[in-house]
Formats: structure tokens, C-alpha cells, sequence
């Protein structure tokens, strides 16, 4: 496994854990808390402070996820976006299907590029583009050598 795939997995069972450890506090019985009547005939009663703790370990996980799992992933896609919006004619370029060829015309939310020696041109959207760049370079045919 990856290391961002082992991260994700210690990060689900960690959230886990402080669920069960959350709810299991508002669904296990009573403890003996010192409910009951005094000397005066006044009733007593003990903490509710179960209620606060869930909503405490809630508020945990969804930092833990927000810090962890979402913004990383929003990082990502503008990063990913900045890449796309910045392309321009002359660029490698890698489609998400796979293709490989350098740009020729960018108009809009659209570009084509040219695949190979063959020179056929491919019309696309932009966000189909997955890498630029060195990612991009053809690579070389050795068993046709």
C-alpha cells in the first residue's frame, strides 16, 4: 500500500475509535454518581457531562478530517486547476486517458494537441489533462530500434 493509502487508513481508524469511545459514554449504564437525597430532604443529582464529551470527540474527528482528508484534497485540485489554466501552445501534455502529445492550439475551456510523428491533432477539454511538462515527455520506442 501507499503511504497517503496507509495515512487515510490510520486516520478512519483513529475516527473510529473516538466515535465508539464517544458513544459509548452516552450508552453504557449509569455509574453511581451520588444521586439520591440528603439529610434535608433535597434531592442531589450528578453530572451530565456525557453529552459535552460526545460533542467534544465530535468536533475532534471533524477537525481530524477537515485537517487530514478534506484540505489536502482541495490543495490538490486547485493546484491541479492553476495547472490546467496555465497551458499553453508548446506544452507535453498527458491526458487522463493516457494519450500524449504537445499543444497547438488553446481556445477556452478546450485545447489540441498532436499526437506522434503522424501529426494527428486531438480536440479535448481541459480538464481532461492529467500532467505537463517532463511528466509528459513521449516516451522512447526501443523495440522498434
Amino acid at each position: 500500500m501507499s503511504s497517503t493509502k496507509v495515512k487515510r487508513v490510520l486516520i478512519v481508524l483513529m475516527c473510529v475509535c473516538l466515535m465508539l469511545t464517544a458513544l459509548s459514554g452516552c450508552f453504557a449504564p449509569p455509574a453511581d454518581t451520588g444521586e439520591g437525597t440528603t439529610a434535608d430532604g433535597t434531592q442531589t443529582s450528578g453530572g451530565g457531562g456525557g453529552w459535552i464529551l460526545m460533542i467534544v470527540y465530535l468536533l475532534i474527528i471533524v477537525a481530524v478530517f477537515y485537517f487530514l482528508m478534506i484540505r489536502p484534497e482541495k490543495k490538490r485540485k486547485k493546484k491541479a486547476q492553476e495547472m490546467r489554466d496555465s497551458l499553453s501552445v508548446g506544452d507535453s501534455v498527458v491526458t487522463i486517458g493516457g494519450m500524449v502529445g504537445k499543444i497547438v492550439n488553446v481556445s477556452g475551456d478546450y485545447i489540441t494537441f498532436e499526437t506522434g510523428e503522424d501529426r494527428v491533432r486531438i480536440k479535448i477539454a481541459k480538464w481532461g489533462i492529467s500532467s505537463t511538462g517532463k511528466d509528459a515527455e513521449e516516451p522512447v520506442d526501443k523495440a522498434g530500434e
